[in-house]
């Protein structure tokens, strides 16, 4: 049986005892049903897993001995960024968590013309830490030692003028494809539009802020399907799926 991992927001060391927060000791106790003396894995995000053991697990809460480092995780050949127009429903939270199964460094919800989900304030900020909670459940599942970044929400227009280096915009009109492309050297940003895709204007804007139009193949793909797809073929290509 595998060795359950948890992620727990904590300076981790080995020889230090510490109790898990809520969230990951309810996990534990009430979801893995685990129980005293057994193993887990703890991470932080920092790149190292540490080997821990279970030393009480009660309702009021559980407490973990942090026994031994692991390797540090190695770094990725190509740094990936995801930004993707805000999807409705589940089809945001299966981005998210392929995204990071698939290795982004880090993700950007945008907010674009074609925008079917609207938030106010209050909303965004309980979607946002339920899209974390998916991304930190895909690093628990996936193995990932280090925690991708989930930028704040932002609209497009105000997005656009931040990106720098190796730019991508997925677009099934576009005349090149990705395996027509050079190997970018440290990084890449990759652009999807939500259901509906991006507007002709949105399209022109991110090509006039330096993003080149590539697609992939000659069907047109859905809104959760297109920028996994791509990050796939991108690891594939230049990437550590190599």
């Amino acid at each position: 049986m595998r060795t359950p991992r948890v992620y727990v927001d904590l300076p981790l060391a080995p020889g230090r005892e510490l109790d898990l927060p809520r969230d990951a000791a309810t996990h534990v106790a009430r979801v893995l049903r685990l129980r005293a003396e057994e193993p887990v894995v703890l991470f932080n995000g920092d790149g190292r897993d540490f080997a821990g053991r279970l030393l009480a697990v009660q309702r009021q809460g559980v407490r973990v001995l942090v026994e031994a480092a692991g390797a540090a995780e190695a770094e990725p050949p190509l740094l990936l960024h995801l930004a993707v127009g805000v999807s409705r429903g589940e089809r945001m939270d299966v981005v998210v968590q392929k995204a990071v199964e698939l290795g982004v460094a880090s993700i950007r919800p945008l907010f674009t013309e074609r925008s079917v989900v609207r938030l106010d304030p209050a909303r965004l900020g309980r979607r946002h830490d339920h899209w974390h909670g998916v991304l930190v459940a895909a690093c628990e599942q996936s193995g990932r030692r280090r925690l991708p970044r989930l930028h704040e929400a932002q609209a497009l227009a105000d997005w656009l003028p931040t990106v720098a280096g190796t730019a991508l915009l997925l677009d099934p009109r576009a005349e090149r494809s990705l395996t027509e492309l050079p190997a970018p050297r440290v990084e890449a940003t990759l652009l999807v539009g939500p259901e509906g895709g991006l507007s002709a204007e949105e399209r022109a804007r991110a090509v006039r802020a330096g993003f080149m139009a590539v697609r992939l193949g000659p069907r047109i793909l859905r809104t959760e399907t297109a920028p996994l797809a791509a990050l796939a073929a991108m690891q594939v290509l230049w990437g550590d799926l190599r």
